[in-house]
C-alpha cells in the first residue's frame, strides 16, 4: 500500500526505468501505480499466482511476467530480469547496518565523521559494481 505514495514523491517529469520490489508488492494496486509511471515492474509472481484479467496495463505486464517464470522458472527468471540485483543491493545494506546503526559519538562534530565515513563504505561497495565505461575508437 506504500508503494503508489512512495512513487508519488518522486517528480512526475523524472522518468523511472523499473522498480523492483520483492513478492509482498505483487498487488494489483503496485502493479498499476507502476505502470502508470511507464516503469518495468520487477517484482516476482507469487508461486501460486493466477493470471489477471488483462484490463489494465499493470495487469498485463504482471502476466507477462509471470508466464516468463513459468516458462523460464523462477531462478532464471531472476537472472533474466535484473531481479538478482536487488539481493545484491539488500545484502550490501545489511554490511552497513552490521557497521553500527546507531550514533555512538556524544559531540556532533565526531557523529557526522562516524556518518561520513560509513557513507565512504557504502559509496565503496557502489563503486565496486558501477560499470566503467571506456570509449572505443
Amino acid at each position: 500500500p506504500i508503494l503508489p505514495d512512495l512513487l508519488d514523491q518522486i517528480p512526475s517529469d523524472e522518468e523511472i526505468g523499473s522498480v523492483t520490489a520483492d513478492g509482498a508488492y505483487d498487488t494489483r494496486k503496485c502493479h498499476e501505480a507502476i505502470a502508470a509511471r511507464c516503469a518495468a515492474a520487477i517484482i516476482p509472481p507469487r508461486k501460486n499466482a493466477k493470471p489477471w484479467k488483462p484490463t489494465s496495463p499493470g495487469a498485463i505486464a504482471r502476466n507477462e511476467a509471470l508466464r516468463a517464470s513459468k516458462y523460464l522458472g523462477r531462478a532464471i527468471w531472476r537472472r533474466w530480469s535484473g531481479y538478482h540485483r536487488r539481493s545484491r543491493v539488500e545484502s550490501k545494506m545489511n554490511c552497513i547496518k552490521l557497521l553500527d546503526q546507531s550514533l555512538m559519538a556524544r559531540d556532533f562534530d565526531r557523529q557526522v565523521a562516524g556518518l561520513q565515513v560509513r557513507i565512504a563504505v557504502l559509496n565503496g561497495y557502489t563503486a565496486l559494481g558501477a560499470p566503467m565505461t571506456v570509449a572505443v575508437r
